[in-house]
Order: structure tokens, then sequence, then C-alpha cells
């Protein structure tokens, strides 16, 4: 019900943010037209393509700041200053428009009273929306009537999201306790046993089941009460806390499922990674091919052995793939590695050392401008990995593994990544590493990929370090 009412809200905001950007187009114009002694005109192709554009682009930006999302503005500040940064988008991309097609003689005055007016006219809307969303229809009959059932942290945690929650109007009568030495707290009604004699003596809507996880509880017996008096029921799965937040629910052909997620992407997420790797991939595998006559000219001088390397490394949940870089190594670089251990400056699975003297001259090199990494861009071209994520761990590493360092594998590995560019020569913790991993995906971003390649990019170019 709840998603319901932000939809039906929404496409009213929608509809009444055009309206107001047409009013301020033809207030506008009016106004213009006014002020030049009525000797001023524009074509009607023009003024109505400007206002049509800004209210489509509108739409589109006022989404992204948040204004037409399920979240109530928890204040007018915050109104104020959201419109203010959709308003100045879609005014920067009229002018450009505008400048693009050459129309010269574009009125800058009409501009900017157009811009003033939709800002205006879409703050003072927003206002009175929220003014009469909070003050109100909060106070009128159709407000829904909720019964929280629940212990008084999972009971806090449902009326904090209600309180955020965008819609027409909602009240938490009481709660119903699962224990009756709990009965003496302020917001407490009765216990779960008493939930048919509530629903006969409050105007209850909607029961929310916030029941952490009791095994003793029947709570089918309680749902059917609801069900049989027409009180919908909602529950608050006892999978779900603060601390861990990905549970949500999806509907596959009919059969209703709860999903317990790993990381922040989604399907659209995951199709604008993979459409970044596909035109990274193709210009980093063309940088490659053209670099690679020279390159393997000055391995094949410098030390006996194969141009490229090729390794078993881990992938997305455990896919084995064969990993290519440029060898910088010597041919018997694995077999030295097991004399080399005790060298191991990293603490965990990892192996590094310094002055490691398996690197040939030319490997440092090319480990020093990262050169030997552009092979690797086949392996994302092939979807083996991607431009951003964590490093690929060999077969060996993952054998020394503890549980929580799998979940570094929930995405497929990437040519960098956070680690590499938070300054991966002075991280030699491998937990340190994995943490690094698991903040990039549990706070995903498309922008933060674009962020990553950018900084990856100047860090090779001012040659602060390898990647």
């Amino acid at each position: 019900m709840f998603q319901q009412q932000v939809r039906v809200i929404n496409n009213i905001l929608m509809f009444l943010d055009a309206l107001c950007i047409f009013v301020a187009g033809y207030l506008a114009y009016a106004l213009r037209y006014f002020f030049s002694n009525k000797h001023w005109n524009i074509e009607t192709d023009l003024f109505l393509f400007s206002v049509v554009l800004v209210i489509i682009v509108n739409n589109y930006v006022m989404g992204r700041v948040g204004l037409y999302s399920d979240r109530r503005p928890p204040n007018y500040f915050y109104i104020f200053i959201s419109v203010f940064k959709a308003i100045v988008i879609d005014f920067l991309i009229l002018g450009a428009t505008i400048f693009i097609l050459k129309k010269m003689h574009y009125s800058r005055a009409f501009f900017v009273y157009f811009a003033a007016f939709s800002y205006s006219f879409i703050v003072l809307e927003r206002i009175l929306v929220q003014f009469y969303l909070d003050k109100i229809a909060h106070n009128r009959l159709h407000a829904r009537n909720l019964i929280v059932v629940g212990d008084e942290n999972r009971g806090k945690i449902v009326a904090e999201a209600l309180e955020k929650q965008l819609s027409w109007g909602h009240r938490i009568l009481g709660r119903l306790t699962l224990e009756k030495d709990g009965s003496s707290q302020g917001d407490v009604i009765g216990t779960l046993e008493d939930l048919r004699e509530v629903l006969i003596k409050y105007p209850v809507d909607e029961v929310v089941f916030a029941i952490g996880g009791q095994k003793d509880i029947k709570l089918s017996k309680y749902l059917d009460l609801c069900r049989k008096m027409g009180v919908e029921a909602r529950i608050l799965p006892a999978l779900w806390s603060p601390e861990s937040p990905a549970v949500h629910a999806e509907t596959i052909q009919g059969v209703p499922f709860l999903t317990i997620g790993t990381y922040q992407i989604d399907a659209t997420g995951l199709l604008y990674k993979r459409i970044l790797d596909v035109i990274g991939g193709l210009v980093g595998t063309f940088l490659f091919f053209l670099m690679y006559p020279f390159v393997a000219i000055a391995i094949k001088l410098d030390s006996p052995g194969p141009v490229l390397f090729k390794q078993k490394r881990m992938g997305q949940h455990g896919r084995v793939f064969t990993l290519y870089k440029f060898r910088t190594m010597y041919v018997d670089a694995e077999e030295r590695k097991k004399e080399l251990m005790q060298k191991n400056i990293m603490k965990g699975p990892m192996f590094k050392m310094e002055n490691d003297p398996r690197i040939t001259r030319v490997g440092r090199f090319l480990r020093k401008t990262s050169l030997d990494e552009f092979p690797q861009f086949i392996n994302v071209l092939k979807g083996e990995m991607s431009l951003v994520g964590t490093r690929p761990p060999t077969l060996e590493e993952v054998e020394k593994y503890e549980l929580w360092h799998w979940r570094r594998l929930t995405l497929k590995p990437g040519i960098t990544g956070l680690w590499q560019i938070s300054g991966r020569n002075k991280i030699t913790d491998f937990d340190k590493i994995v943490e690094l991993d698991c903040k990039y995906l549990e706070n995903w971003k498309f922008r933060d990929d674009i962020k990553i390649i950018l900084k990856t990019i100047w860090i090779v170019l001012t040659r602060k370090g390898a990647l």
C-alpha cells in the first residue's frame, strides 16, 4: 500500500512540476514582451521547444536528485536546495541546446525569467504539497492506522522507517509485545495474544509483524486472524537487521521470494558496468595490439620465454579463468617463489616482496608503467574480468582464504579497483585489502567506477606506483 501511495504522489508531483514549468514559460514570455514595449517576439516553435525540453529534462533530473523517491523531504531547506540543483541543470542543458542550434537572437532576459519563475513555482508547489501531506492529510480519515507487533527495538525500526516514508498519512496506534512483562512501556497496548481484541477495539488498517525470529510463535495463526477480519498484514522478515539490510522481496511468475543480497548492484547497474567494460575493453585491446610488437621484442631480448604470461585465476564466485599479462618475470618464477616465502611482506595469503629478484629488467619497467596489465583487456572483453573490481587471486591464495574472504569474489575481478588507487604499496595486511573490496561492493555506484578509472589513469601517467 505504501509503495502504491508513493507512485500516486510522485505521478501527481510530476504533473504539477510540468505545469509549473509550463506556466513559468508563458509568464516569462509575457514579462519579456511587456518590458520590451511589445516589440519583442519569439518563434512559436522555439518557445514550445524550450518549454517542452525543460519539462522533459526536469522530469529526469528531479528524479536523480531524489525528488521523486519514496522518502519524504526531511525539511523545507532540502526542497530549496534540491530544486535549485535541478533547475540549474535544466537550464544549462537548455542553454547548451540553444547554443548548438545557433539561435543567436534567443532572449537572455526571457531565459532568466523562465528559470527564475520555474524555480519559484516548483519550490512553492513542493512546499504546499509537503505541508498538505504533513499537516492536513496526516490527520484526516484516510490516514492509515497501524499496529506494530514486536519488541521495542524492532518496533522503533518500523516507526523510524514510516517516519521517513513518503505517504499521505499514517498513525501508529500502539505496539503489541510478545511477552506480558513489556506492558509497562508507553507505546504498548497489549500482547500478541490480545490481537483479536485490539483489532475489534481500535480502527486498525494494517498490522506490521516485526518479530525477531522466535520459533515458538505460530505466526500463521495471527495472519489468518487478520485475513478473516479484513485487516492487511505486513511482515518485517526476521532475517533482516540494520547490520545486514540487503533483504528484498521479488516475484517470479507469481511466486514470491525473499532474496538476501550481498552487494548494492542491481541488474541495471550490471548492464551499465558491462557496457563500460566493453567500451573500455575495446580501447584497451586496440592499444594492446599496437604496443605488442615493441613490448614483445623487448621481452624476448631481455630474457628467454614467452611474451605473454598465462595463469589460472579465480573469478566471480569461484569461476576459474586464464589471466593474460605481459611476462615480467623469469620463466622459473613460480618454482623460486617457494624459496622466497620467508621474505613475504604481506600478512595473509597474498605474496609480495620488495626488490623481487624474479622480475626482469624489462619487467620492472612494464610494472612501473602498468603496461604489463594491458593483455587483461582481452579478459575484460571475454567477460571474465571487469575494468573495475577486486584483484583476481591465484588458486593457491584462495586455498588459504577464510570464509569472509570469499566475499571479495562476489563480482568479477577487475584490472583496477579501490585497493589499487588507495596506495597498494603501503598496504601489507590482506584483511585490509578485503575490507576495501567489501567497501566497494557495499557502496557501489556507477560514477564510482568512472572515478576509479580516471584516478587509475592519472596514477599511471604520473608514475605514482604500479597498479
